[in-house]
């Protein structure tokens, strides 16, 4: 006799059983205690999060003969026996994924309208609903609005954006959640407790991680896991399941906050031959960055981090920007997509570990100077168009020195020859400032100081508001042109009233005061 998996012997059969959707259960019990149950659901949410479990357990409840509608399912009338045993006809379950014409729906819609043989209600359960056709849909929707008094509909999905609108009118939409998980380890080990299966609470932990919020993945792999009849021990779990010792991580985002491109190589490829799948390793990678950003940003309760690890874990944070740990999460996210199509298993993984170690680029330093300007005390600041203060930093080449005048030999075109520049620079920083400085013009320069002309006094108040946007405004002209370069605003009082800038600074200056031209015949 062939022995039952363990995710089907460990499906939940009462509403007790299931596993954080409280949520879900609660409203459910509810409407079965109130007589209320509605005539269709939609089911939402990850694999192996328990939409099919919940729809029968709401499917058995509906036809259960037990007079206390609280007690529904009650596991002991006939019904409940003969829908336990799966010899219960008024229960339909349909595979959309198998079924997705028009014409399977035009069959389910004629038969609806029998009456149930036994119980009171007919109930479909439809998978994967979203693997209907637009046909299919459509010729549902009558149906799903206005059933028989009999008939029940449960549909459920992993893809909701996938589901017309018209059909998510007709339905209550439940959200299933990913289970956490405390909850799956607690689960596994009452499965552990009861088949004797002898396994070491991080191995479980490991497991519980690997299945990404999905109970039916993280019995899967502990059914595979039992079957060598030996311990489950953490180093058994990670041979099987493809991943790397923790060890192997630490080493390898240790090499890259230090920029040691060598040892980062020798850590990948260490946990590559040791039988660490590509993707797996990417994944570990991506959920370590997200460690660290989370400590990084302050916000470390929900983190499930050992004390030992999270010293370190602090350490590493210090030494790594939160720009440069969010690229890295996206390049190692990107390689564990790329993984699946890409010829060579550790190349992405390579690739995405090269540009980490690439040292910051200009911007990156730019930023560290505003974040030092930014952090002055009030007091210590004179105008952006009088002085800023002195950096250290590169390659920032030069930031007019306080108490020093802007360097008077920078003209207007200089400036607008190297303006596309500026502008890329400052893009890579701040999107919004650049997008305002489209409706700047650059009206002239005088005494090392850049005149920029706005048409509304609001755009250019929003401008002045932050000190950062004119900080890394003049910042940038300056490091592209390597001289100081002071920057003011001013208002455009008339357009046609702005001279060029062959005119003269006194000309432009007075226009800009309020004068005007006054073209003598």
């Amino acid at each position: 006799m062939t022995s039952q998996a363990l995710y089907r012997k460990w499906r939940p059969q009462t509403w007790d059983e299931v596993v954080s959707q409280e949520h879900i259960v609660r409203i459910l019990k509810n409407a079965i205690r109130s007589d209320r149950v509605g005539h269709a659901y939609l089911f939402s949410g990850p694999r192996g999060t328990g939409k099919t479990t919940i729809a029968r357990i709401l499917a058995r409840a509906v036809n259960c003969l037990d007079s206390d509608l609280g007690a529904r399912p009650c596991d002991h009338c006939s019904n409940c026996i003969a829908m336990n045993e799966g010899r219960f006809l008024d229960i339909m379950e349909i595979d959309a994924a198998s079924n997705t014409s028009v014409d399977d729906v035009r069959d389910l819609r004629d038969k609806i309208n029998f009456s149930p043989t036994q119980g009171r209600m007919k109930v479909y359960i439809i998978d994967e609903v979203h693997m209907l056709s637009t046909a299919a849909f459509n010729a549902l929707l009558k149906t799903l609005e206005e059933p028989p008094s009999h008939a029940m509909f449960i549909l459920a999905t992993t893809e909701i954006h996938k589901i017309p609108a018209t059909v998510l009118s007709r339905c209550q939409h439940h959200e299933f959640r990913r289970i956490p998980v405390t909850d799956i380890v607690q689960w596994l080990q009452k499965i552990c407790a009861e088949e004797k299966i002898d396994a070491h609470p991080d191995a479980l932990t490991l497991i519980a991680r690997q299945a990404t919020g999905a109970m039916r993945d993280a019995i899967s792999m502990l059914d595979q896991l039992s079957s060598n009849g030996e311990k489950i021990t953490l180093q058994t779990a990670q041979n099987t399941l493809g991943v790397a010792a923790n060890q192997a991580v630490i080493d390898l985002i240790g090499s890259i906050t230090e920029y040691n491109t060598a040892e980062g190589l020798s850590a990948l490829h260490k946990a590559l031959d040791s039988g660490s799948d590509s993707r797996q390793l990417a994944r570990q990678v991506v959920d370590y960055l997200r460690q660290l950003l989370i400590l990084r940003l302050g916000t470390n309760e929900s983190l499930e981090i050992s004390s030992e690890n999270r010293a370190l874990m602090q350490q590493q944070c210090q030494k790594i920007s939160t720009d440069r740990l969010v690229n890295m999460i996206r390049l190692f996210n990107q390689a564990a997509v790329d993984s699946r199509v890409g010829w060579h298993p550790g190349l992405n993984l390579e690739l995405a570990l090269a540009e980490s170690c690439v040292e910051e680029k200009p911007v990156q330093v730019v930023e560290k100077l505003i974040e030092k300007i930014a952090a002055k005390k009030p007091e210590e600041f004179i105008a952006v168009d009088d002085d800023l203060e002195e950096t250290e930093d590169q390659p920032l080449k030069v930031i007019i020195k306080k108490g020093q005048i802007p360097d008077p030999t920078v003209t207007k075109e200089e400036i607008e020859r190297n303006w596309s520049k500026v502008r890329a620079l400052i893009k890579q920083h701040d999107a919004i400032l650049d997008a305002t400085l489209n409706h700047a013009k650059l009206l002239y320069v005088r005494d090392g100081v850049l005149y920029l002309g706005f048409p509304r006094e609001m755009i250019k108040n929003k401008v002045e508001e932050n000190r950062k946007s004119l900080l890394w405004t003049s910042a940038a002209i300056s490091n592209i042109l390597g001289k100081p370069v002071g920057v003011s605003l001013t208002i455009l009082r008339k357009r046609s009233a702005v001279a060029d800038s062959s005119a003269g600074p006194l000309v432009d200056a007075a226009l800009q005061m309020g004068g005007k031209l006054v073209v003598q015949k």
